[in-house]
């Protein structure tokens, strides 16, 4: 007998309202999408954004994340939607599943940049106070792929392994009904969640600005997407050097996030002083600057009284004087 996770009952993958069906997997994405609105928002205006500037920016950022990501996915399985046999009107049937999260990250992007502009906000600061939260929402997302028995890798027999039914379409051929699979949505949610913290750690101990530690989560993700993906038995179409398409994409992403942190680390040596295009400052600079006019004015008050305790000696020095009948 085999220890593994179970996969859930089909029926749980959607409910039937009517002619309306609500699927699993979209309400998890839709519960990620939540969840980092409310933590970006949290953290943007925390450094001094504006009130609802992230909602006004989802609502760009996100409907161009979902087309970006369904553009990448359907140019990565080609041979799914085109060839003898096939209907390319299927490209748009999102709803039958492919969307690729890399495809969401270029296309958000494009309509993140649109909505920091509307909004007056810098797109790399929004992208900053983005990064947990893109972590976040994808490992609440990744939850949806355990519904649909699917993002599984190849087979195992470690006791955390994932039953699959052999019923599955993806089940490759040949196994016996029993076999177990790495539960690779399991994987990187867990991986989401400790970049989660590693990002908060490094936001503590270093001053992760001017699009810093978006270029940490690039990092972050794009490194544990490459091994995923290496695990996979349903990999994106290949390409040179015998690489899936994702892997290529992951390292992109890795490669990207460096250049964020070199580059913008020379440029920007010291913290941002705003997060807004017309100069306002942050919360935090309008912190240091009270800081640093308190101790102004407690320096001021020392020298005062230091004037006042000199006052007193001199005096103190008369009256002395004065009874020792001296002039």
């Amino acid at each position: 007998m085999h220890l593994g996770i179970p996969s859930p009952d089909l029926a749980w993958s959607g409910i039937s309202l009517g002619p309306l069906t609500l699927h699993t997997y979209a309400l998890c994405l839709l519960a990620g999408m939540a969840a980092a609105v409310w933590l970006t928002s949290r953290r943007l205006t925390a450094r001094g954004g504006p009130e609802g500037a992230v909602v006004d920016i989802a609502i760009w950022a996100i409907p161009c994340g979902i087309v970006g990501a369904r553009i990448y996915h359907v140019l990565t399985h080609w041979g799914d939607y085109v060839g003898p046999g096939k209907d390319l009107i299927e490209v748009l049937y999102i709803w039958n599943g492919g969307i690729a999260i890399l495809g969401s990250l270029i296309g958000g992007t494009i309509g993140a940049a649109i909505g920091c502009r509307r909004v007056g906000v810098r797109l790399l600061s929004f992208a900053d106070a983005l990064a947990p939260a893109m972590l976040l929402a994808q490992a609440i997302g990744r939850l949806g792929n355990w519904f649909n028995h699917e993002l599984f890798g190849s087979p195992t027999t470690l006791p955390w392994g994932l039953e699959i039914p052999a019923s599955n379409g993806a089940f490759p051929p040949g196994l016996p009904p029993d076999t177990l699979f790495h539960p690779l949505f399991l994987y990187e949610m867990l991986w989401n969640l400790l970049g989660i913290a590693v990002i908060l750690w490094l936001e503590r101990r270093f001053a992760l600005r001017w699009g810093r530690a978006f270029g940490v989560y690039l990092i972050w993700y794009g490194a544990g997407r490459v091994w995923l993906e290496l695990l996979r038995i349903d990999p994106s179409s290949v390409t040179p050097l015998g690489l899936p398409a994702n892997v290529w994409g992951a390292l992109a992403a890795v490669a990207v996030g460096v250049a964020l942190v070199v580059v913008q680390g020379r440029r920007h040596p010291e913290p941002e002083t705003s997060v807004l295009v017309d100069g306002s400052v942050t919360a935090e600079a309008s912190a240091e600057t009270t800081t640093v006019d308190a101790s102004t004015v407690d320096e001021a008050a020392v020298d005062e009284a230091a004037v006042d305790e000199a006052a007193v000696d001199e005096a103190a020095v008369d009256r002395s004087a004065t009874a020792d009948g001296r002039p």
